[in-house]
């Protein structure tokens, strides 16, 4: 049976020519048990050849109509016309270069992109990962880093990925997490707001599921101990869970009253999939961080962190609001530097920037300079280098200017 070819032009069927799954599905599917691990399951065991619009196409002919679509993935359709022209033309050009060694355009695009459709109107940043979980573990970092707090508040019925750090995330044991202990620690869960199985019945769901929520948090945690609170919008395979009218703007009125970054994994409810641009805003609900994946990319491998950019590049940052001689702070993922000026003015300042990096020098810290005037250090660690080490070379940083204001 020749292939047929996928996309929107697949006759929109439902055709069923064997039983399912069929002899040949049958076929690969002992071949798939001979090769493929246990721990990768599956759903249904057909064997796709083609894809578009609303169906599956499967070796043994049969046209299923496609209610999953990759579990949330493909929503514009497998092999969309302008997905698959876009492939082609990269493919043409070049596959990789890492853009944390050579730039390139379609990187800030996307982020570019995040930024206009993303909740709130605040300026924003993006970085781009490979898969929700790696979005989400890096969304955990990110707020960890920006409020120098760990504890990290999640719900029940949560699903946030399988990396260690994303199964602690997640509130279901089976399958994802029985037997792979110990996870990751300083994480806090709490209900969620469940209208159909909420004691005091839906009306009261909301009010009484914020009252149980904050209180907890005040008498196990700690509100100044908290780093972030993550939540799906609408909860994915925890069961669909759409939390009642005014929990999420509680949440968000929490979080921002005292100090707690608001994260929403918008991974499975984003990309229009609840008939918004996001979860959020069918409440106007304006999260700090955002986690995206799935259908952003319709299949390809693609997942994104967006925030506040005063989030997104949290010390250096804070750094250039303490010491005006800071005239910049600017740069791209593990490519950053800061401009030193005369403080109020664009007098470029290469005397402190020189003695700075002198004093960073002395500590053990390698930093460089650059810069017409000689006046901007400039940032390059390996991109393997551990976290601890990050920390400890930016404390140096910060102590060399303390230091020089003395």
């Amino acid at each position: 049976m020749p292939t047929p070819a996928g996309g929107p032009g697949l006759p929109q069927e439902l055709r069923l020519v064997t039983e399912i799954p069929g002899p040949i599905s049958r076929d690969l599917l002992a071949r798939r048990q001979a090769a493929v691990a246990r721990g990768v399951s599956h759903v249904l065991p057909v064997f796709i050849t083609a894809a578009g619009g609303g169906v599956l196409v499967d070796v043994d002919g049969n046209s299923l109509i496609d209610f999953a679509s990759g579990i949330a993935v493909t929503s514009v359709g497998n092999s969309a016309p302008r997905l698959v022209e876009g492939v082609r033309q990269q493919a043409g050009q070049f596959t990789h270069t890492c853009f944390m060694v050579t730039p390139y355009e379609g990187y800030v695009a996307v982020c570019e992109k995040l930024a206009e459709h993303t909740p709130g109107s605040h300026d924003k940043r993006s970085a781009l990962f490979n898969s929700g979980a790696e979005a989400v573990e890096n969304a955990i970092k990110i707020a960890r880093h920006a409020t120098g707090k760990q504890a990290i508040v999640a719900f029940d019925h949560a699903y946030h990925g399988r990396t260690n750090l994303t199964m602690a995330l997640t509130a279901k044991n089976m399958p994802y997490k029985d037997k792979f202990g110990p996870f990751a620690g300083e994480i806090y869960r709490v209900p969620m707001a469940y209208p159909l199985r909420w004691p005091g019945g839906p009306d009261q769901c909301a009010k009484d599921a914020l009252d149980v929520i904050t209180t907890l948090i005040h008498t196990q945690v700690g509100e100044d101990n908290v780093a972030a609170m993550i939540i799906e919008p609408i909860q994915g395979e925890g069961g669909f869970i759409v939390p009642p009218p005014g929990f999420l703007p509680g949440l968000a009125e929490f979080c921002a009253r005292h100090g707690i970054l608001l994260i929403a994994d918008e991974i499975q409810s984003g990309f229009c999939r609840t008939g918004d641009w996001f979860g959020c805003d069918h409440e106007g609900v304006v999260p700090d961080l955002v986690t995206t994946a799935k259908g952003i990319a319709g299949g390809l491998p693609l997942a994104a962190v967006t925030g506040r950019t005063e989030i997104m590049d949290p010390r250096l940052r804070k750094l250039a609001g303490t010491y005006p001689v800071i005239a910049d702070v600017r740069g791209r993922g593990a490519m950053i530097a800061i401009e030193l000026a005369e403080p109020g003015t664009l007098t470029p300042d290469p005397g402190l920037t020189g003695q700075l990096a002198k004093a960073c020098h002395a500590a053990g810290l390698v930093v460089l300079t650059c810069g017409t005037f000689g006046n901007v250090l400039r940032f390059l660690p390996p991109l393997v280098i551990g976290e601890n080490l990050l920390e400890e070379g930016l404390s140096i940083l910060e102590d060399a200017f303390a230091q020089a204001s003395s």
